[in-house]
């Protein structure tokens, strides 16, 4: 028959197999799930490179179409101070004179009822 120490040996080995078939589980567990994170990063990488190559085209073609805008918004501002310029002395071309204009029309009629005689009935 076996000893006390024999049996708590036994058990103390068939202790250590079960927790090495348990440690090899896991570790085969924890080697499928390297593999399929290495995979995923595969995909994804070779799904992101071309992905990055086009945003950095888009980024480019923006950039280029933004110096056309900025040149098209500076020759606006150009134009829209030549109009202001234009506007400006086209004012002072010919506000100036038709005032003069008015007022001297204003000046001659008023000159020419203060000679006709007064009408009756009609007050000054």
């Amino acid at each position: 028959m076996l000893t006390a120490g024999e049996v708590a040996g036994l058990i103390a080995a068939t202790g250590w197999i079960v927790l090495v078939c348990v440690l090899a589980m896991v570790l085969v567990k924890l080697a499928r799930l390297l593999t399929e994170t290495s995979k995923a990063v595969s995909d994804l990488t070779d799904r992101l490179t071309p992905l990055l190559d086009d945003v950095s085209v888009t980024v480019n073609e923006t950039n280029r179409q933004l110096v056309a805008v900025e040149a098209i918004a500076k020759d606006v501002k150009q134009v829209s101070a030549h109009a202001a310029k234009l506007s400006a002395v086209t004012q002072t071309i010919f506000t100036g004179p038709l005032i003069k204009v008015s007022s001297l029309g204003y000046g001659v009629r008023r000159a020419i009822e203060s000679r006709r005689p007064p009408k009756v009935g009609r007050p000054r």
